[in-house]
Parts: structure tokens; sequence; C-alpha cells
């Protein structure tokens, strides 16, 4: 059974955004999966707007559980699905078409 990880892996920022100051507004993460002695990763990003209404949280204040909380479930689980495919060809390598030569001869 795959064990699957995000972490964040970089935020980009801007100065000030609707008066708030140091706004995220890009996230890179990362999804990793571990089954046994295999690992695979693949990467992702996602734009960030500022929610009306919606609380703020300084950019010090901020965890990574909470910026996580931020991505889109959809994004996740189809980069989980990418990671467990690589994860299955490790397991079971596919096997690919061979040229062979022509049985009568050059």
């Amino acid at each position: 059974m795959t064990t699957f990880t995000t972490t964040v892996t970089q935020m980009y920022t801007l100065p000030q955004v609707e008066g708030e100051t140091d706004v995220v507004v890009n996230v890179l993460y990362q999804v990793t999966g571990v089954d046994g002695e295999y690992t695979a990763n693949i990467g992702g990003s996602q734009q960030m707007t500022i929610q009306q209404g919606a609380s703020f949280t300084p950019y010090a204040d901020l965890t990574e559980a909470q910026v996580i909380g931020w991505l889109d479930p959809s994004a996740i689980s189809n980069a989980e699905a990418c990671v467990q495919g690589q994860i299955n060809s490790m397991i079971t390598p596919p096997i690919s078409p061979s040229n062979q030569p022509l049985p009568w001869g050059a």
C-alpha cells in the first residue's frame, strides 16, 4: 500500500495585495508516494487569490498544513494517481516491444 505525503517546496509572494503584505500568490508542492522499497514523486503548483471575507494569516505565521489545505484536492488526487502509476511501473516494469530481424534474412 502506498503512503502519500504532500510538502510545500516554495511559495511566491507579492509585497502588497488589497492592503495585505507578503501575500502568497503561487505555491509549489511535491507529492511523494512510498510503497515498501519504491518511492516516486511529482511536483505541482497552484496560483492563489485572496478570498473576499476570508481571514488573512500573515506570512510569518503560516504553517505548511494550512498552505496544503489551500491546495485543490483534485490536483493532489491527480498527482497521487500519477505517483502511483510510477510506483506500479517500478514494481511491474512494462514490457516494451523489441525489433527483431526478419525471419527470412537480409
